[in-house]
């Protein structure tokens, strides 16, 4: 016989066993999961932490109330009929995936808590972040579509952080991943990991009022904004902004402005910073005027990123889904921060979260230059100037 046509066989027939031998499972469900529904640890700890509330918050990072609330909206979306066994039930499926989100945990490692399978798990966690964010980005998560929207957001942050005419502060951050399969050095930021950046805008209640998630590592904040639905539509006048209004005890109308940080070409839409070298006193007490509206989004993302840890490691999972759990984590926010509030420590360090490069393009758009002259004149004024002011720029 043709030595090539035995060969040929040979190999054929081990192919064949090979096959043979994956598709053999020793058990239908692994001995170490068959008992789940009364040894895993959703059925051994949920009732009892429902006895605890605050052990319940420190557990999920929201109050049992809460829980309820977000369980009453998904549990239509999560319910699921199975013939053959048990199926996970609603409450369970939204306590893994809570569990993720707050601990960052890998799925093998919920596999021996929850008592389910890797696969199982994965295909919950996506399921559930999928429906928050399908079912809940438009009630916990919009830009406001009313001038009155956006005044009342302008009055928060002139009454809190003495900022007149600010709808909002706006900065970027790394959020850290796997390199994504053949996408070679796209997601690779400065900082020499890959990642990709999670724009967002909140007022001055530290929520969240635009994100946009998915950008490259390698790309600066302004250009990034520049490529935003929310630039787009400022431009096009799709958003209803309040018309320019004079700052209080003048007369000169001035526009109403995003506060932005260096990272920002200065426009008629953007307030940054005057930039650090031979700064005068007016200048410097602009700069520290601005930091003090501009603290709202670093203490927003430090509320979010310190009450879910999955932000403290590389995100293991393919880019549209990476991309959705962020979004997830933001409409969360939103919604914990409005109905339990937050821990002021929180707000004072950023963890797992990088800032952006900052963008050294000095060109910079000569009616915002003016703009921001005006903002930096009046801060200087009888009118607008606090007492602890002068000593807070030396």
């Amino acid at each position: 016989m043709n030595p090539f046509i035995i060969n040929s066989l040979i190999c054929a027939y081990y192919l064949r066993n090979r096959r043979n031998k994956k598709r053999r499972r020793r058990y239908h469900v692994h001995p170490v999961i068959v008992d789940r529904p009364i040894e895993g640890e959703f059925c051994t700890l949920f009732s009892k932490l429902r006895d605890h509330e605050s052990k319940f918050f420190d557990y999920f990072k929201m109050s049992i109330k809460s829980f309820d609330e977000l369980l009453a909206k998904l549990e239509e979306s999560l319910k699921r009929q199975n013939t053959f066994r048990i199926p996970v039930s609603p409450s369970e499926r939204l306590a893994v995936t809570l569990r993720y989100l707050v601990t960052g945990q890998r799925y093998s490692d919920l596999y021996f808590s929850y008592r389910l399978g890797t696969a199982t798990i994965g295909g919950i966690i996506k399921e559930v972040y999928t429906n928050i964010w399908d079912l809940f980005h438009e009630e916990c998560l919009s830009i406001p579509n009313t001038t009155e929207g956006w005044l009342k957001i302008a009055a928060g942050f002139e009454n809190i952080a003495n900022f007149p005419n600010c709808i909002g502060s706006i900065d970027g951050k790394h959020v850290r991943i796997i390199c994504p399969e053949h996408s070679g050095s796209l997601f690779s930021n400065y900082k020499k990991y890959y990642s990709i950046v999670l724009l967002a805008m909140c007022d001055s209640d530290y929520c969240f009022t635009y994100i946009h998630v998915g950008a490259c590592g390698t790309d600066s904040d302004s250009t990034i904004f520049k490529e935003s639905t929310l630039f787009t539509k400022i431009n096009n006048g799709e958003i209803k902004l309040p018309p320019p209004k004079p700052l209080p005890n003048t007369t000169e109308p001035l526009p109403y402005m995003i506060i932005g940080d260096s990272a920002f070409g200065i426009s008629n839409k953007v307030l940054r910073p005057y930039a650090r070298s031979n700064l005068t006193k007016k200048k410097k007490i602009f700069n520290y005027r601005i930091s003090r509206a501009r603290r709202y989004i670093e203490s927003t993302f430090g509320i979010m990123s310190n009450k879910f840890n999955i932000f403290h490691r590389p995100m293991n999972t393919a880019l549209p889904n990476t991309i959705t759990i962020v979004k997830a984590c933001c409409v969360l926010h939103n919604f914990i921060r409005e109905r339990d509030g937050y821990r002021v420590e929180d707000t004072l360090t950023v963890e797992g979260f990088q800032e952006l490069q900052l963008n050294m393009n000095n060109n910079i758009v000569r009616t915002g230059d003016m703009i921001r002259d005006k903002f930096a004149n009046y801060f200087v004024s009888p009118d607008a100037s606090v007492s602890w002011q002068d000593a807070s720029i030396f």
